[in-house]
Protein backbone atom coordinates (compact mmCIF):
# COMPACT_ATOMS: atom_id res chain seq x y z
CA UNK A 1 0.00 0.00 0.00
CA UNK A 2 1.13 3.54 -0.62
CA UNK A 3 2.04 5.93 2.15
CA UNK A 4 -0.98 8.21 1.62
CA UNK A 5 -4.62 7.19 1.90
CA UNK A 6 -5.39 9.52 -1.00
CA UNK A 7 -3.82 7.03 -3.37
CA UNK A 8 -4.91 3.75 -1.80
CA UNK A 9 -7.13 1.49 -3.86
CA UNK A 10 -10.69 1.42 -2.47
CA UNK A 11 -11.58 -1.65 -0.48
CA UNK A 12 -14.77 -3.74 -0.66
CA UNK A 13 -16.69 -1.43 1.72
CA UNK A 14 -15.67 1.69 -0.19
CA UNK A 15 -16.66 0.13 -3.52
CA UNK A 16 -19.99 -1.00 -2.09
CA UNK A 17 -20.67 2.47 -0.67
CA UNK A 18 -19.73 4.08 -4.00
CA UNK A 19 -22.09 1.74 -5.86
CA UNK A 20 -24.96 2.46 -3.45
CA UNK A 21 -24.43 6.23 -3.71
CA UNK A 22 -24.30 6.03 -7.51
CA UNK A 23 -27.59 4.13 -7.61
CA UNK A 24 -29.25 6.57 -5.19
CA UNK A 25 -28.05 9.60 -7.16
CA UNK A 26 -29.19 8.01 -10.43
CA UNK A 27 -32.65 7.32 -8.99
CA UNK A 28 -32.91 10.90 -7.72
CA UNK A 29 -31.94 12.29 -11.14
CA UNK A 30 -34.49 10.09 -12.91
CA UNK A 31 -37.16 11.08 -10.39
CA UNK A 32 -36.36 14.76 -10.93
CA UNK A 33 -36.58 14.37 -14.71
CA UNK A 34 -39.90 12.53 -14.41
CA UNK A 35 -41.28 15.23 -12.09
CA UNK A 36 -40.22 17.94 -14.57
CA UNK A 37 -41.85 16.06 -17.43
CA UNK A 38 -45.05 15.58 -15.44
CA UNK A 39 -45.24 19.27 -14.53
CA UNK A 40 -44.70 20.40 -18.12
CA UNK A 41 -47.05 17.81 -19.61
CA UNK A 42 -49.93 18.54 -17.22
CA UNK A 43 -52.80 20.72 -18.54
CA UNK A 44 -52.95 24.17 -16.98
CA UNK A 45 -55.82 26.60 -16.52
CA UNK A 46 -55.73 30.05 -18.03
CA UNK A 47 -57.82 33.19 -17.80
CA UNK A 48 -61.46 32.79 -18.78
CA UNK A 49 -61.78 29.29 -17.38
CA UNK A 50 -60.13 27.68 -20.41
CA UNK A 51 -57.81 24.75 -19.77
CA UNK A 52 -54.76 24.76 -22.02
CA UNK A 53 -53.03 21.51 -23.00
CA UNK A 54 -49.65 20.51 -21.63
CA UNK A 55 -46.39 21.75 -23.03
CA UNK A 56 -45.79 18.56 -25.00
CA UNK A 57 -49.21 18.49 -26.64
CA UNK A 58 -49.10 18.42 -30.46
CA UNK A 59 -51.21 21.57 -30.67
CA UNK A 60 -48.32 23.54 -29.16
CA UNK A 61 -45.87 22.36 -31.82
CA UNK A 62 -47.90 22.48 -35.03
CA UNK A 63 -46.53 25.96 -35.75
CA UNK A 64 -43.22 24.38 -36.82
CA UNK A 65 -44.89 22.77 -39.83
CA UNK A 66 -44.95 26.24 -41.37
CA UNK A 67 -41.79 26.78 -43.49
CA UNK A 68 -41.97 30.54 -42.91
CA UNK A 69 -41.35 29.96 -39.20
CA UNK A 70 -38.10 28.12 -39.92
CA UNK A 71 -37.10 30.80 -42.41
CA UNK A 72 -37.57 33.43 -39.71
CA UNK A 73 -35.65 31.34 -37.15
CA UNK A 74 -32.86 30.75 -39.66
CA UNK A 75 -32.55 34.49 -40.23
CA UNK A 76 -32.21 34.98 -36.46
CA UNK A 77 -29.51 32.29 -36.30
CA UNK A 78 -27.66 33.92 -39.19
CA UNK A 79 -27.73 37.34 -37.52
CA UNK A 80 -26.51 35.77 -34.27
CA UNK A 81 -23.58 34.10 -36.05
CA UNK A 82 -22.75 37.28 -37.97
CA UNK A 83 -22.52 39.33 -34.79
CA UNK A 84 -20.63 36.58 -32.95
CA UNK A 85 -18.17 36.04 -35.82
CA UNK A 86 -17.36 39.74 -36.22
CA UNK A 87 -17.04 40.19 -32.46
CA UNK A 88 -14.80 37.10 -32.18
CA UNK A 89 -12.39 38.39 -34.84
CA UNK A 90 -12.31 41.79 -33.15
CA UNK A 91 -11.79 40.17 -29.73
CA UNK A 92 -8.84 38.08 -30.95
CA UNK A 93 -7.19 41.09 -32.57
CA UNK A 94 -7.72 43.26 -29.49
CA UNK A 95 -6.55 40.40 -27.28
CA UNK A 96 -3.19 40.29 -29.06
CA UNK A 97 -2.89 44.11 -28.93
CA UNK A 98 -3.81 44.24 -25.25
CA UNK A 99 -1.34 41.45 -24.43
CA UNK A 100 1.46 43.29 -26.28
CA UNK A 101 0.72 46.59 -24.55
CA UNK A 102 0.21 44.94 -21.16
CA UNK A 103 3.63 43.26 -21.32
CA UNK A 104 5.49 46.31 -22.65
CA UNK A 105 8.70 47.26 -20.88
CA UNK A 106 7.75 50.95 -20.86
CA UNK A 107 5.65 51.93 -17.86
CA UNK A 108 3.78 54.75 -19.64
CA UNK A 109 2.40 52.13 -22.03
CA UNK A 110 1.85 49.32 -19.56
CA UNK A 111 0.13 51.28 -16.77
CA UNK A 112 -2.57 53.04 -18.90
CA UNK A 113 -3.28 49.73 -20.64
CA UNK A 114 -3.81 48.07 -17.26
CA UNK A 115 -6.24 50.81 -16.21
CA UNK A 116 -8.21 50.49 -19.46
CA UNK A 117 -8.35 46.70 -19.17
CA UNK A 118 -9.61 46.80 -15.59
CA UNK A 119 -12.26 49.36 -16.56
CA UNK A 120 -13.46 47.30 -19.52
CA UNK A 121 -13.50 44.05 -17.55
CA UNK A 122 -15.43 45.65 -14.70
CA UNK A 123 -18.11 47.20 -16.92
CA UNK A 124 -21.19 45.07 -17.70
CA UNK A 125 -21.44 44.16 -21.36
CA UNK A 126 -25.03 45.37 -21.58
CA UNK A 127 -24.09 48.81 -20.27
CA UNK A 128 -21.29 48.91 -22.82
CA UNK A 129 -23.76 48.12 -25.61
CA UNK A 130 -26.14 50.81 -24.39
CA UNK A 131 -23.30 53.35 -24.12
CA UNK A 132 -22.07 52.66 -27.66
CA UNK A 133 -25.62 52.78 -29.00
CA UNK A 134 -26.56 56.03 -27.26
CA UNK A 135 -23.24 57.87 -27.45
CA UNK A 136 -22.27 57.05 -31.03
CA UNK A 137 -25.66 56.22 -32.61
CA UNK A 138 -23.94 53.17 -34.06
CA UNK A 139 -27.02 51.04 -34.56
CA UNK A 140 -27.86 47.81 -32.76
CA UNK A 141 -25.50 45.58 -34.79
CA UNK A 142 -22.36 47.61 -34.19
CA UNK A 143 -23.29 48.18 -30.55
CA UNK A 144 -23.37 44.41 -30.06
CA UNK A 145 -20.20 43.72 -32.06
CA UNK A 146 -18.08 46.49 -30.55
CA UNK A 147 -19.16 45.83 -26.96
CA UNK A 148 -18.61 42.08 -27.21
CA UNK A 149 -15.33 42.51 -29.08
CA UNK A 150 -13.96 45.01 -26.56
CA UNK A 151 -15.01 43.08 -23.46
CA UNK A 152 -13.91 39.65 -24.65
CA UNK A 153 -10.75 41.13 -26.15
CA UNK A 154 -9.78 42.30 -22.67
CA UNK A 155 -10.39 38.82 -21.25
CA UNK A 156 -8.46 37.10 -24.06
CA UNK A 157 -5.64 39.64 -23.70
CA UNK A 158 -5.24 38.73 -20.03
CA UNK A 159 -5.26 35.03 -20.92
CA UNK A 160 -2.56 35.56 -23.55
CA UNK A 161 -0.52 37.61 -21.09
CA UNK A 162 -0.68 34.71 -18.64
CA UNK A 163 0.38 32.35 -21.43
CA UNK A 164 3.33 34.57 -22.29
CA UNK A 165 4.36 34.79 -18.65
CA UNK A 166 4.26 30.98 -18.35
CA UNK A 167 6.75 30.47 -21.19
CA UNK A 168 10.40 29.78 -20.30
CA UNK A 169 12.64 32.83 -20.60
CA UNK A 170 14.87 30.88 -22.93
CA UNK A 171 12.26 31.09 -25.71
CA UNK A 172 12.51 34.86 -25.87
CA UNK A 173 16.25 34.95 -25.29
CA UNK A 174 16.82 32.45 -28.09
CA UNK A 175 14.96 34.66 -30.55
CA UNK A 176 16.84 37.78 -29.44
CA UNK A 177 20.16 35.96 -29.67
CA UNK A 178 19.40 35.13 -33.31
CA UNK A 179 19.08 38.83 -34.13
CA UNK A 180 15.28 39.04 -34.06
CA UNK A 181 13.65 42.20 -32.73
CA UNK A 182 11.55 42.01 -29.59
CA UNK A 183 8.28 42.37 -31.49
CA UNK A 184 9.33 39.63 -33.93
CA UNK A 185 10.16 37.36 -31.01
CA UNK A 186 6.76 38.00 -29.48
CA UNK A 187 4.78 37.41 -32.67
CA UNK A 188 6.80 34.54 -34.20
CA UNK A 189 7.99 32.53 -31.20
CA UNK A 190 6.01 33.43 -28.08
CA UNK A 191 2.46 34.14 -29.24
CA UNK A 192 1.96 30.82 -31.11
CA UNK A 193 2.91 28.92 -27.97
CA UNK A 194 0.76 31.16 -25.76
CA UNK A 195 -2.21 30.63 -28.07
CA UNK A 196 -1.71 26.86 -27.92
CA UNK A 197 -1.48 26.86 -24.12
CA UNK A 198 -4.45 29.18 -23.60
CA UNK A 199 -6.63 27.65 -26.33
CA UNK A 200 -9.15 26.08 -23.89
CA UNK A 201 -9.62 29.43 -22.11
CA UNK A 202 -9.92 31.33 -25.39
CA UNK A 203 -12.49 28.88 -26.76
CA UNK A 204 -14.48 29.02 -23.53
CA UNK A 205 -14.52 32.81 -23.82
CA UNK A 206 -15.67 32.60 -27.44
CA UNK A 207 -18.53 30.36 -26.32
CA UNK A 208 -19.44 33.01 -23.73
CA UNK A 209 -19.26 35.61 -26.50
CA UNK A 210 -21.66 33.60 -28.65
CA UNK A 211 -24.14 33.32 -25.79
CA UNK A 212 -23.78 37.00 -24.91
CA UNK A 213 -25.09 37.96 -28.34
CA UNK A 214 -28.48 37.36 -26.70
CA UNK A 215 -27.96 40.69 -24.90
CA UNK A 216 -28.59 42.29 -28.27
CA UNK A 217 -32.26 41.58 -27.49
CA UNK A 218 -32.20 44.59 -25.14
CA UNK A 219 -30.72 47.04 -27.66
CA UNK A 220 -33.06 45.96 -30.45
CA UNK A 221 -30.78 43.68 -32.46
CA UNK A 222 -32.91 40.90 -34.06
CA UNK A 223 -30.75 37.98 -32.98
CA UNK A 224 -32.07 34.48 -32.27
CA UNK A 225 -33.85 35.08 -28.96
CA UNK A 226 -35.50 38.28 -30.15
CA UNK A 227 -36.60 36.52 -33.33
CA UNK A 228 -38.13 33.54 -31.52
CA UNK A 229 -39.09 34.50 -27.97
CA UNK A 230 -40.26 38.00 -28.89
CA UNK A 231 -41.27 38.37 -32.52
CA UNK A 232 -42.61 34.89 -33.27
CA UNK A 233 -44.16 34.44 -29.83
CA UNK A 234 -45.90 37.80 -30.13
CA UNK A 235 -47.21 36.94 -33.59
CA UNK A 236 -48.45 33.41 -32.81
CA UNK A 237 -49.38 33.98 -29.15
CA UNK A 238 -48.08 32.79 -25.79
CA UNK A 239 -49.48 29.33 -26.51
CA UNK A 240 -46.24 28.56 -28.37
CA UNK A 241 -43.87 30.33 -25.98
CA UNK A 242 -42.45 27.14 -24.46
CA UNK A 243 -42.08 25.58 -27.90
CA UNK A 244 -40.04 28.53 -29.15
CA UNK A 245 -38.00 28.43 -25.93
CA UNK A 246 -37.16 24.74 -26.43
CA UNK A 247 -36.17 25.21 -30.08
CA UNK A 248 -34.02 28.23 -29.19
CA UNK A 249 -32.29 26.27 -26.43
CA UNK A 250 -31.50 23.37 -28.76
CA UNK A 251 -30.09 25.72 -31.41
CA UNK A 252 -27.81 27.41 -28.88
CA UNK A 253 -26.62 24.04 -27.58
CA UNK A 254 -25.83 22.86 -31.13
CA UNK A 255 -23.87 26.04 -31.92
CA UNK A 256 -21.87 25.97 -28.67
CA UNK A 257 -21.14 22.25 -28.81
CA UNK A 258 -20.05 22.59 -32.43
CA UNK A 259 -17.66 25.40 -31.50
CA UNK A 260 -16.24 23.29 -28.65
CA UNK A 261 -15.81 20.30 -30.99
CA UNK A 262 -13.96 22.42 -33.54
CA UNK A 263 -11.71 23.77 -30.80
CA UNK A 264 -10.86 20.26 -29.56
CA UNK A 265 -10.15 19.15 -33.13
CA UNK A 266 -7.84 22.11 -33.69
CA UNK A 267 -6.07 21.42 -30.40
CA UNK A 268 -5.49 17.76 -31.29
CA UNK A 269 -4.35 18.70 -34.79
CA UNK A 270 -1.94 21.27 -33.38
CA UNK A 271 -0.54 18.79 -30.85
CA UNK A 272 -0.18 16.15 -33.56
CA UNK A 273 1.71 18.56 -35.83
CA UNK A 274 3.90 19.68 -32.95
CA UNK A 275 4.86 16.09 -32.12
CA UNK A 276 5.53 15.18 -35.73
CA UNK A 277 2.18 13.72 -36.76
CA UNK A 278 1.37 10.10 -37.40
CA UNK A 279 4.28 9.62 -39.74
CA UNK A 280 6.74 10.52 -37.00
CA UNK A 281 8.47 13.17 -39.05
CA UNK A 282 11.24 15.20 -37.48
CA UNK A 283 9.34 18.47 -36.99
CA UNK A 284 10.65 21.09 -34.54
CA UNK A 285 8.67 21.63 -31.34
CA UNK A 286 7.49 25.11 -32.26
CA UNK A 287 6.99 26.74 -35.67
CA UNK A 288 8.38 30.01 -34.38
CA UNK A 289 11.61 28.34 -33.37
CA UNK A 290 11.71 26.64 -36.76
CA UNK A 291 11.59 30.04 -38.47
CA UNK A 292 14.28 31.36 -36.16
CA UNK A 293 16.47 28.31 -36.81
CA UNK A 294 16.02 28.65 -40.55
CA UNK A 295 16.96 32.34 -40.36
CA UNK A 296 20.07 31.54 -38.37
CA UNK A 297 21.05 28.76 -40.78
CA UNK A 298 20.66 31.12 -43.73
CA UNK A 299 22.91 33.70 -42.09
CA UNK A 300 25.52 31.06 -41.33
CA UNK A 301 25.43 29.87 -44.94
CA UNK A 302 25.86 33.39 -46.28
CA UNK A 303 28.74 33.99 -43.85
CA UNK A 304 30.47 30.76 -44.85
CA UNK A 305 30.16 31.55 -48.54
CA UNK A 306 31.87 34.87 -47.96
Amino acid sequence: MSGSVLFDAPGPKARRLSLILSIVVGILILAGLYWLYAVLAAPRPSSGGITLPGMFDASRWDVFTNPDVWTFIGAGVLRTLQAAGAAAVLALILGVVFALLRTANTAWIRVPTTIVLEFVRGMPVLLMMLFILLAFSSGAYWAVVLALGLYNGAIIGEALRAGLAALPRGQREAGLSLGMRELQTRMIIEFPQAFRQMLPIIVAQLVVLLKDTSLGFIVGYPELIRSTMNNLASFYGNRYLFSFFAVTLVIYLVMNLTLSFIARWLSKRSDSARRGGKAGKDIPIDPGLAIAQASAAARQTSTGSI
